[in-house]
This record gives C-alpha cells, sequence and structure tokens, in this order.
C-alpha cells in the first residue's frame, strides 16, 4: 500500500508562493485518510457480521432439519454403537406370499459380569443358579473370584429371567440390549429359514447374521438398514406349508420311515409353494451340526435340496417323452419287453421277475416295465438322453434361494454309456434330488418349458426355454394320468381332482456297495390337475413300511401315494382349486323318468 504524504513538498511550496496557509493542506489530508480508514474498519466489519450470520443460519438449518428427521422417524435407532466398532442391529422381516410373518426380531437382554464390582460374589453365582440351572455354580464362583474382569452367563435371556437377575440385586451383573431373531411359528419352515446367530457383539449391541436357509442366502438384503422396513416375501404359503408339514409328518408314522420329505411346486412360475424336510428342528433354538455318523440322520438336512438318491422309477416318463420328442415312438407304438435283455453283459429285469410281453409306450409307463423303458433309451442313445436331461436341469445343483441347495449336485456316471442310458432310463445309475425332480415333471405339465425353482414371490410368469414339444408333454401328461387311473398309482384318486403321477421304489445304496434288500426310497411325483395342470407334488418316504398286510410293503403304490394323495386332498383348495367332477362314460349313465 502506498500511503500518500500529509505534507506533500509540491503543494506546500505553491502554497507558500500564493500566501496560503500550508497547515490547512495537511489538515485536510488527515481528514480525507481517516475518511477512508473509517469506510475500510466499516466495510471489515460488515462483512465479518455476514458471516457470522450465514454461519448461525447455517447453523440452526442443521439443527432444525435433524429435529425434523428425529421427529418423524421410529424412536428405535436402526444402528447401534458399540466401543471400536459400529454394529448393525437391524435385519429385516421375512414373510409368506400373503404377507403372514415367518420371521423377525425382538428386544431382548444378555447377562453379563463385571467381578470387580460384586459386592457379595458367591451370594450371586448362588442366585445366578436359581434362574438358570444349567449353569454351574462352582465355576461361577471361580470366575467371580478370579482375575477376570469380563464374563458373558447368557447371550440371551427373557424379561422374567432378567427381573429374577434384577432381584438378585448385584451391581456387577448387567444387562446388554439384544435384538434376536424370533421365527413365531416354531418348526414351521425351518429348513427354508436355516436360522440366524451372533456375529460381531459388544455390550450395547449384536450383530444378527444368518447361518443357514434363506438367513444366511440373503443375508446382506436383510442386514442392509434400507431394507428394515421392507419385508422380504418368499413364494411359500404358510396355510399349505402348515398343512404338508402335519400330512407329511403323519405318512412319516404310519409308513414306519425314518424320513420324508415333499416340494410343492407351480408348473409356471417355478415358485416352491412348500417344501418339507422331516425329522426337523426348531430355528429358534438351532442344534448343532452333527460330527459323527450319517449326515442324512441330523435334523439339520434338508432332504429336499441336500437329499441325492436314486429315485427309481419316476424317471421312465421323461423317456417316454424325449423318444416321442424325437419322432422315435408314439403313445400306441408297440415295444417288445420280453426277457432276456442284457445290455453291457449285465441283465436288465422286471420287478419281482414279471414279464409283460408286448406293451404300447402308454402301458410301458403304466406297468412300470424296467425293459421297455430301457429299449426306448437305447433307441434315443446316450448322448441324447444327457442333452435331453442336462436341459431339465439334472446336471447341475438347482440354483434355489438357500444355501443348502448348492451341495445338492447330482451324482452323474463317470462314463454314460448304454448300459447307463438304459438304467438312468428306469431311475438307477443318477442319483438327483426330489428338487430336481420336481422342476423336470413341471417342465411336462406346463407344456414343454424349462423350470427353474424360486423361493421368490413372482409376480409374473416367468416362462424358460422350450425344452421338449407341446404334443410330448401333452403325451406325457396324458401317460401320468394313466398310471393313477389304473397304473401302480391307484390310490392316489382324489375325488374332484384329476391327479397324474408316476411312482418310484428304489433300493438304498449300501455305504460300501450293493444295495440293502430291505430298505427303499419310495417316491411318487405328481401333477394336477392332470387336464390343465397346476402343481407338481413330489412326495419321498426314507425306508418306509407298509405292515398292515401279512408282509411289510415298502413300494411307492403302498407308501409314498397314499400321503401324497392325502396331501392333494388337503391343500388343493387352499390352492383355490375348486374341485371338478370327472366326466363318466355315457355307458355308465342309467336314464330314469318320473311323473308327476
Amino acid at each position: 500500500m502506498i500511503r500518500t504524504p500529509l505534507r506533500p513538498l509540491a503543494r506546500i511550496l505553491d502554497a507558500r508562493q500564493k500566501g496560503e496557509n500550508p497547515d490547512a493542506i495537511e489538515n485536510e489530508n488527515k481528514r480525507i485518510r481517516h475518511e477512508q480508514m473509517r469506510d475500510n474498519a466499516r466495510l471489515r466489519a460488515e462483512g465479518r457480521l455476514l458471516v457470522l450470520g450465514v454461519f448461525f443460519f447455517c447453523a440452526f438449518g442443521v439443527v432444525g432439519a435433524r429435529m425434523g428427521m428425529l421427529a418423524s422417524t421410529d424412536r428405535v435407532e436402526p444402528r447401534a454403537h458399540a466401543p471400536g466398532a459400529v454394529i448393525s442391529a437391524s435385519r429385516a422381516d421375512i414373510v409368506d406370499r400373503h404377507g403372514n410373518l415367518l420371521a423377525t426380531n425382538f428386544d431382548t437382554h444378555a447377562l453379563y459380569a463385571q467381578p470387580k464390582h460384586m459386592v457379595d460374589p458367591v451370594m450371586a453365582a448362588r442366585g445366578l443358579v436359581k434362574v438358570f440351572p444349567d449353569l454351574d455354580e462352582a465355576q461361577l464362583v471361580k470366575d467371580f473370584t478370579g482375575k477376570r474382569k469380563f464374563l458373558w452367563i447368557k447371550k440371551k435371556i427373557s424379561p422374567e429371567q432378567k427381573q429374577a437377575v434384577h432381584d438378585i440385586g448385584d451391581p456387577g451383573l448387567l444387562f446388554a440390549p439384544r435384538d434376536m431373531r424370533l421365527y413365531p411359528n416354531g418348526t414351521l419352515a425351518a429348513h427354508i429359514m436355516g436360522g440366524a446367530s451372533y456375529g460381531k457383539e459388544g455390550v450395547h449391541a449384536a450383530e444378527v447374521i444368518g447361518v443357514a436357509g434363506v438367513e444366511k442366502y440373503f443375508d446382506d438384503y436383510l442386514r442392509d438398514p434400507v431394507n428394515a422396513g421392507k419385508p422380504l416375501a418368499l413364494s411359500l404359503d404358510l396355510t399349505v406349508q402348515a398343512a404338508s408339514e402335519r400330512i407329511l409328518w403323519g405318512g412319516m408314522k404310519l409308513m414306519n420311515a425314518k424320513g420324508a420329505t415333499s416340494v410343492l411346486m407351480d408348473v409356471k412360475t417355478g415358485e416352491v409353494i412348500s417344501m418339507v424336510s422331516l425329522p426337523t428342528f426348531d430355528p429358534n433354538n438351532r442344534p448343532r451340526p452333527a460330527v459323527e455318523g450319517d449326515a442324512s440322520d441330523s435334523p439339520l438336512f434338508n432332504r429336499a435340496v441336500q437329499g441325492v438318491y436314486e429315485l427309481g422309477s419316476v424317471f421312465k416318463i421323461f423317456a417316454a417323452t424325449q423318444a416321442i420328442e424325437l419322432g422315435l415312438v408314439n403313445t400306441e407304438t408297440v415295444i417288445e419287453t420280453k426277457g432276456p435283455m442284457k445290455v453291457g453283459g449285465f441283465r436288465i429285469g422286471e420287478f419281482q421277475g414279471k414279464n409283460y410281453g408286448a406293451l404300447s409306450v402308454a402301458d410301458i409307463i403304466v406297468k412300470s416295465s424296467n425293459r421297455g423303458t430301457g429299449r426306448m433309451a437305447l433307441q434315443i442313445g446316450p448322448k441324447r438322453q444327457q442333452e435331453f436331461l442336462k436341459s431339465l436341469g439334472f446336471f447341475e445343483a438347482t440354483p434355489f434361494e438357500i444355501v443348502e441347495a448348492a451341495g445338492g449336485k447330482p451324482l452323474l456316471p463317470k462314463k454314460w454309456t448304454d448300459l447307463s442310458a438304459v438304467t438312468i432310463s428306469y431311475g438307477h445309475g443318477m442319483s438327483t434330488s426330489p428338487m430336481h425332480l420336481a422342476a423336470g415333471y413341471a417342465a411336462i405339465a406346463n407344456g414343454g418349458f424349462k423350470v427353474t425353482p424360486t423361493l421368490i414371490k413372482q409376480d409374473t410368469p416367468k416362462q424358460g426355454p422350450r425344452v421338449m414339444s407341446e404334443r410330448a408333454a401333452r403325451d406325457g401328461r396324458m401317460m401320468l394320468r394313466k398310471v393313477v387311473s389304473k397304473g401302480t398309482a391307484s390310490f392316489a384318486r382324489v375325488p374332484g381332482y384329476f391327479v397324474g403321477g408316476k411312482t418310484g421304489t428304489a433300493d438304498k445304496p449300501k455305504p460300501r456297495g450293493g444295495y440293502y434288500k430291505k430298505k427303499t426310497l419310495a417316491t411318487f411325483a405328481s401333477i394336477f390337475p392332470a387336464h390343465d395342470p397346476k402343481y407338481v407334488l413330489i412326495v419321498t418316504l426314507d425306508e418306509p413300511s407298509e405292515n398292515s398286510g401279512d408282509k411289510p410293503r415298502r413300494t411307492a403304490g403302498w407308501t409314498a401315494v397314499p400321503v401324497a394323495a392325502e396331501m392333494i386332498r388337503r391343500v388343493a383348495p387352499l390352492l383355490g382349486l375348486r374341485p371338478a367332477v370327472e366326466p363318466v362314460k355315457p355307458s355308465m349313465v342309467t336314464l330314469t323318468s318320473s311323473s308327476n
């Protein structure tokens, strides 16, 4: 800054020559400088006031906006803080297709101790054992009187237990708030729900994480605070699920089976309406995984997707529909089923040594002829058979939305020979899950389109690629209907509903090779109504035995079929299917007349 001198020499000299007072020049310059200084100071002050005003305006705006947000949100915060970490304390609900609650959160508490703050550790331990009989009093006294500064006692306690601990009155016993995952329906749909547990834990909050089922598959979605108010809607129907579980449990006990599973699927969308696996468990108190023995003996084992079995004669319909699709046969084509029949040096026989002779393709399915199906498989050939079964989804684990489904990958032969093609055509030599089977039958039921099983509610049908013609699918449905009307599944006749299906009885393999003679896996794969299919139902019983006669009967026609029929009779009305009067032949109608 250049300062202007108060007594400029040029002006002073000029003033003296003119006889003016030089001091007036200095006074005038002082006045001008002071006015400039005053103006500058005022500008600075006004600028500071403006900045301060803007600051206070923004601050009050932020405070007001925050107060508005707090006033419009729920009192429960979506996230809770613990020392050293941020723990997500929210988890979205899970509901069925009608909005019925399957899983939600419940406010509870955990109990912990700080021994250094305890007044009477021995009395506190004695009081805790009275509230929680499973605790060891001696171990508690040792922990409370030792060097430990912190000790978890119970991760979840009820309000009654919390009050009882309050009554002990020791300041060293403290409570930590918890969000507990609650399954209000108990064991219902347990294998689908899976269960949840705690991840990161602190004294102020704990993170709820999925450990199995949909809880783990959709863990990221359920834990995202953005979705706290948006429940995950499944394709399940809670009412149908409850009825299915009750009927299957009764059927399993009635047929003396060690386990059972069922899958009910929409044939057009692939939505799983119900899925049952028995024995079951309560996800509110999920048991520990088995560390020894057969995994399938554990109640945690999901037979519908993890159970990979040789399913027997239910596979025969795939050989028949593919042969029709390729133009090799039609339903009336006659095939000789009389023995002997050898493939690859192995003899192919019929159930109980029967010999059916020449049969049409439809009758091969109705009578469940191994040789007839095997001869169709030889016409098809191993390569084309592989391509067809692969198109139906039998070569990979189903992309079903529970984590256990990834472990249900089918077991395929190392070399797909002519012998493999024959045995696979009647359900041996290849192991798949009941969920795979449901998807395969759905393709026949819906007119020939591939179906992908899903647990997510679908708003619109999603049509997969075509895997067979409408003609082949229609013929397949007709043959399945004949199996019920005059074949091995006669017990599946449900008045008012046109049921079609196929039985399958497979001997259970031994762990070290070979097959058990008196242990079977009985399956009935059904569609209903057969003339316009809406649903596929698979029922599988593990080691069933129907003992009402002189000898135990273990075939699917005597065990799985009656259970499936009762299930259809109960759930069809729940699904909105009205019973229809099945048309009868004119010869069965008696004309009568009456006079007034």
